[in-house]
Formats: C-alpha cells, sequence, structure tokens
C-alpha cells in the first residue's frame, strides 16, 4: 500500500483558497520607518564638514542658506567647493581627485557641529552678507525620535498583530493554515492501485477473513442484504495479540472493498488542547459521509477509547471527548448508515463498555495466533520470492513454530534470507531457517565465554531440564538443548509443543512443573547447592501454580472456587476500592497450596533424576564437548522419548537431518552424499 495514492481526509475538493501578500505589512513598516528616520536626521544626505571649513566658507561669502539649531546648523553652499586636502602619516598633503584628475567637489548641502560662541561670529557675518538666508530654529529631532518610540511603535505593532490574527483566523476557518491541522483529521484515504493488498495476501485466518469479506460484499452490493431487512454492523472490531494481522486485514479490506478507504492511528486524536480530538473526529466523520459509501480504520483504538473515568485521578478530558464524540459519531441521534468502522487492538479489556455495544462495534473479531495449517500457508506467503532449497520443508517449519504470529513467522524469513546472504549462498538452505529460528527464540549468541566450572553447573542444570521434558508424558518435547550463551540467559533447553493445544489438565500442568524445577533439582543432585541461574523458572513455576489454585480450582482443600484478586486491573488505582472477595485465612491457605504444589513438583524433580543419573551425566559430558544438542542427538544418546521418535510432529513429514548448507549450488550433489554418509555411520548433527 505505499504505492498508493494518499489524499487527506479533511480535503473534499481540490480547490484550495486564494493566498494573499504575506510581505505587504512587512514593506510597509520598513517605508515607515525609514522615512521617520529620514524626517529626524535630515544631515544624513548633507556632507559633514568640520567647524573651521565652515568658517573659511563663510567668510569668503560662499554659503547661501544657513539654518541654526543649537549646537548643528545646517545649510547649502553657492558653488559646491572642493573637498578639503587630507593628510597622510608622513604629513604630506593630499588633495582628493575624481577619476578625470580634477579636484573632487562637494555637495550643496552640508552639516556641521558648532561650538560654544560660534553663533556671535555667525550673526558679524551675516551683517556683512546680505544675501546670507539665515535662519535659527529651536526644533530637538530627539523630541520627535522620543513620540515615535513611545505612541508609533506600538501602534505599529498592534496593527500587525491584528493582521496576523485575521488571517490565521481565515485560514482556521477556510483550511490551508498551519493551524487547520489542530481542528482537521489526519486520517489517509488510499486510493486502487496496482500493488494492492487483498485477502489472497492474507494467508490462514479463514474465519476472519469469511466475517470481513460481508462487510465488503455489503458495500458493493447492499440490496442483497436489505432485501431481506438485515442491516450491516456499524463497525468491527478486530482484537488479538500484537503480530497477528489485524492491520494487514484491514489493509485487504482496503483492496477488497473498492470504496474510500480512511486509515487513522487512535493517538492522532489526542492533542494537548482540549476539544481538538473531538474536532477531528467530526471532520473524519463528516469527510466520509461525503464519500460515502466509505470504511474508517482506526488502528489502536485503545489509545482514545479506553474507559471513563478509570483508574486513579479520574479521566482525561481531552480523551474522553474524543471517545464521546466516536460514541455519538457511530450510534448517536444522526446515525451513519453507509459509513463503517473497522478498529484493532491487542487491549480489548481496557475500552470502554459503551463503544462495545451492540450498534456501534456489533461485531468483534479475534484474530488469534495461526494453526498449523495457517502457519503452512503463511510460509508460503513469505517465501515466495526467496530462493528455496530442495531440503526446505515448510511442513517441518510449520510444525515447530507452535506459537509464532504471522510478525514472527515473516521474520524468522528474512533473518534466514540475510544469513544465507551473509555466508555467500545464492539459495536458502533449512540449516539458514534453523539458525534464524534458534536466534529468533532463544536470542542471538554472546560472545562471553563460560568459565569451565560455570559451563559444568550449566550444563548439569539444562540437562535436568531435558530429561524432564523427555520421560513425563505432560511435559512438551524437547528440540534442542545448548549451552551457548543466548540473549539473556547462559544456557537455554528449546521446548516446544508437538500439536496445537488450546487447554490442559492437571496432570499435564503438573509434569510441566516438573521440568521448570528440574534445573534446580540437578543442581542440588550434583553439587547439593542452588545457584542464582534457577530465578526465572522458580518465577514461571510460582506463577502457574498460583493460576493453578486461583484461577482454575486445582486445590483439593480450597475446591472449585475462583480467588482472583485485582491485581491484574490494567487502570492504576481501581484496587484501591476495590474489596478481596476471601479472608485472610483463605489467603494464607493458597499460599500453603502454592507452597506444596511446589514441593511436590521439585521432590518429583529429584526423585527422576536420580533414577536417570547416568542419562544425566551423559548428556551433560556431550553438551559440555558439544555445547549444543538436538533432538535427533539426544535420542541417540538416551533412546526415544515418550513423546515418540525425533522429528515426528503432527502433520510434518519425515525431518531432514540438519547439515552445513553449501556455499555454492555446485557443491549440493557431493555435500547430499556426504551428508548420507555422515547420519549412517554416526548418527550425529555435524551443525551441532
Amino acid at each position: 500500500m505505499e504505492d498508493n495514492q494518499r489524499e487527506t481526509a479533511g480535503k473534499s475538493s481540490d480547490k484550495q483558497p486564494p493566498r494573499r501578500n504575506q510581505f505587504w505589512p512587512i514593506l510597509l513598516v520598513t517605508l515607515l520607518g525609514f522615512l521617520v528616520l529620514r524626517s529626524l536626521w535630515p544631515a544624513m544626505s548633507y556632507e559633514d564638514v568640520d567647524y573651521g571649513f565652515f568658517l573659511r566658507q563663510l567668510e569668503g561669502q560662499n554659503i547661501q542658506t544657513l539654518e541654526v539649531n543649537g549646537a548643528t546648523a545646517i545649510g547649502t553652499f553657492k558653488v559646491p567647493p572642493e573637498k578639503p586636502a587630507e593628510y597622510n602619516a608622513e604629513g604630506e598633503r593630499i588633495v582628493p581627485k575624481e577619476d578625470s584628475g580634477e579636484p573632487a567637489k562637494m555637495g550643496r548641502k552640508f552639516f556641521v557641529q558648532l561650538p560654544e560662541g560660534a553663533n556671535d561670529r555667525i550673526d558679524l557675518a551675516a551683517e556683512e552678507q546680505p544675501n546670507l538666508n539665515l535662519r535659527y530654529s529651536n526644533a530637538n529631532p530627539m523630541q520627535y525620535l522620543t513620540l515615535f518610540l513611545l505612541f508609533g511603535v506600538p501602534i505599529i505593532l498592534l496593527i500587525v498583530v491584528w493582521m496576523m490574527f485575521r488571517r490565521t483566523r481565515d485560514q482556521i476557518m477556510g483550511g490551508g493554515g498551519f493551524l487547520s491541522s489542530f481542528s482537521r483529521s489526519t486520517a489517509k484515504r488510499y486510493e486502487p492501485s496496482d500493488k494492492q493488498t487483498t485477502f489472497a495476501d492474507v494467508a490462514g485466518l479463514e474465519g476472519v477473513k469469511a466475517d470481513l469479506q460481508e462487510i465488503v460484499d455489503f458495500l458493493k452490493a447492499p440490496e442483497k442484504f436489505q432485501r431481506l431487512g438485515g442491516r450491516i454492523p456499524k463497525g468491527v472490531l478486530l482484537n488479538g495479540p500484537p503480530g497477528t494481522g489485524k492491520t494487514l486485514l484491514a489493509r485487504a479490506v482496503a483492496g477488497e472493498a473498492g470504496v474510500p478507504f480512511y486509515s487513522v492511528n487512535g493517538s492522532e486524536f489526542i492533542q494537548m488542547f482540549v476539544g481538538v480530538g473531538a474536532s477531528r473526529v467530526r471532520d473524519l466523520f463528516q469527510t466520509a459521509k461525503e464519500h460515502a459509501p466509505a470504511i474508517i480504520f482506526v488502528d489502536e483504538i485503545d489509545a482514545v477509547g479506553r474507559q471513563r473515568g478509570a483508574g486513579l485521578g479520574g479521566g482525561h478530558d481531552e480523551r474522553e471527548q474524543t471517545l464521546n464524540q466516536i460514541l455519538s459519531e457511530m450510534d448517536g441521534f444522526s446515525g451513519v448508515e453507509s459509513v463503517i468502522v473497522v478498529a484493532a487492538t491487542n487491549r480489548p479489556d481496557v475500552l470502554d463498555p459503551a463503544l462495545l455495544r451492540p450498534g456501534r462495534f456489533d461485531r468483534h473479531v479475534t484474530v488469534g495466533r495461526p494453526t498449523f495449517k495457517g502457519r503452512q500457508e503463511i510460509f508460503k506467503v513469505h517465501t515466495r520470492d526467496v530462493p528455496l532449497d530442495n531440503d526446505v520443508d515448510l511442513n517441518r517449519l510449520a510444525a515447530v513454530t507452535i506459537g509464532l504470529t504471522g510478525a514472527d513467522i515473516r521474520n524468522l524469513v528474512n533473518e534466514s534470507a540475510l544469513w544465507a546472504a551473509r555466508n555467500n549462498r545464492t539459495r536458502v538452505f533449512m540449516a539458514d531457517f534453523d539458525y534464524a529460528r534458534d536466534k529468533v527464540l532463544m536470542g542471538a549468541k554472546r560472545e562471553e565465554v563460560l568459565g569451565q566450572d560455570e559451563k559444568k553447573k550449566t550444563a548439569y542444570h539444562e540437562a535436568g531440564h531435558t530429561l524432564a521434558a523427555w520421560f513425563l508424558s505432560g511435559a512438551q518435547r524437547v528440540h534442542k538443548v545448548t549451552i551457548i550463551p543466548r540473549g539473556r540467559s547462559l544456557g537455554s533447553t528449546q521446548i516446544i509443543p508437538s500439536e496445537d493445544r488450546v487447554s490442559s489438565s492437571e496432570k499435564d500442568l503438573q509434569d510441566q512443573l516438573v521440568v521448570l524445577l528440574a534445573g534446580r533439582a540437578a543442581e542440588t543432585i550434583i553439587y547439593d547447592v542452588t545457584t542464582v541461574g534457577a530465578e526465572n523458572d522458580l518465577e514461571r513455576a510460582t506463577g502457574m501454580a498460583r493460576r493453578m489454585i486461583t484461577h482454575w480450582g486445582m486445590s483439593p482443600k480450597l475446591g472449585p472456587v475462583s480467588y482472583k484478586t485485582s491485581e491484574e486491573d490494567p487502570f492504576l488505582g481501581r484496587e484501591m476500592h476495590q474489596t478481596r472477595q476471601f479472608s485472610e485465612h483463605t489467603q494464607e491457605l493458597i499460599d500453603n497450596e502454592v507452597a506444596r504444589i511446589l514441593h511436590e513438583a521439585s521432590d518429583r524433580a529429584i526423585e527422576l533424576l536420580r533414577e536417570k543419573t547416568s542419562q544425566l551425566e551423559l548428556i551433560t559430558q556431550e553438551l559440555l564437548e558439544r555445547e549444543e544438542l538436538s533432538e535427533v542427538e539426544i535420542e541417540s544418546l538416551i533412546g526415544q522419548s515418550v513423546h515418540g521418535p525425533a522429528g515426528h510432529f503432527e502433520g510434518a513429514k519425515e525431518p531432514v537431518p540438519l547439515v552445513p548448507a553449501p556455499a555454492d549450488d555446485e557443491a549440493v550433489a557431493e555435500q547430499a552424499v556426504s551428508e548420507e554418509a555422515s547420519v549412517e555411520t554416526s548418527g550425529e548433527n555435524p551443525v551441532a
């Protein structure tokens, strides 16, 4: 959609108001100031002469007019005299000359500073020269300057400010000024193009696409639904985890509908001035109604649609006024029949109930994480432009990426392509996908090197996790274990489910607790001490055990009762006026039951690892030697797990053993032969 032509939602016409000349006030003020200065200092256009030169010209009867004003005088010569001579540093006399070589002449007008007593000599000269026009003036130029500064400058500033205010008001009312963006919507209008997104570009999510397809069909042929009295939903709310494709679905609706599609982010309504957001909402819906039928897409609507008056300190005036305007526009006194609002959020729990009711957002569509089939389709979409090798099995990739969203899969494909290009390969191999998946799920490798003692403790810790997950049926299967520092961990055991599951039994949860505590149990068995490396394991195990008691009723003492507290409320301060629904004694029983479940899981982990001591030592030694073991290698060491043969996932083909990808296409055949030989003889993964 980057190539789509966009229009601002507030522009209903291409005509722009005529622009006025913005420079004439400045020119007027500049001209006025120049005239004032010219009148205040007339000597600026006069020749400045010294008093001695002035007396020589006066006594020589070469002065025609003379006006004396205090200590200064201005006048005119009868005949322009030659400029007085100047002297250089050596005392030599220099006569100024023109280009023609003639002595330089002065102007007719002159200005002179008079010393004390000069008026008497001027009067004597005037008595001897009847043709001299002499007059005295008492006007002081500084008086005019003072009056100008006191009255003229403020009047000019008021005129300029008034003109600017008038121009700004006209721009806000007519549009086109720099302040007009405050009241106009910033929504973008998407027009059809050759590269637009459609439902064919959205893999999986068939149920979601069916709901949205109905919206598109109504906009194209409304009489089909109105014939039986049906009314199309006014709003569709897309909710789900981040990265599941909510915004992509909205862009696909824009590509399929063929009607004006306006896109805006919820945070764009919120400004520092109260009422601006409501004005933008009015402008957006007004523009959409003018081009109806139309679709309005509001991304991250939780930024503006949060519950009103929730949390500590009340509400936010600007957000609440904006929300009230949205509620009124969607289903107010004057309803909008042919404008459909599509919104997306990953926090539906914080939205205002009035926004979610029928008549506004009639349909709530959950965009969940993709299933196995959906992940297959997503891999096919994102690898369309990626040259893949023959060993790449998209079914296997879909099977080992349970829980990943569409954005995660896109990132995984991109990382694998970047890694292949970094190694100067012309195709992407399965080994590149495995490298990218490890980087996405476990983090990038760290440069630090563990000491031998820390490395050994980490190996025992990860071996404990591996054995517990290997032999407990309720746990999830092990895919890979490593003691290479990645991300924020010194080592990690990559455990993934063998199938998509939406529910778990109490036995499964108890086995998963054993897996979480098995790393600490291995350290206890070998060293009789515990380390800080089990911090994350204990945190996750405690959270799971507490949810088993308070949320899922898995305690014989407490029974099938929910003891959820208000700690998970999304609004700060709301729990201050909410009372706990159980007593202190019940809280003590909850703590005791959580501790009991965790102690039982820890005892089971220790008992299991004591029975599997030889396997524990074997996996630890192999980890110390290789630093990383795959599921196939673990199976060759300790036998098949309770989850079935290594690499067998629901819907996946027989996995291809991982080998280093060849550097170029010419080595493919030779590499295939060496690959088959290495697997048959050693059964080990050369990559590890």
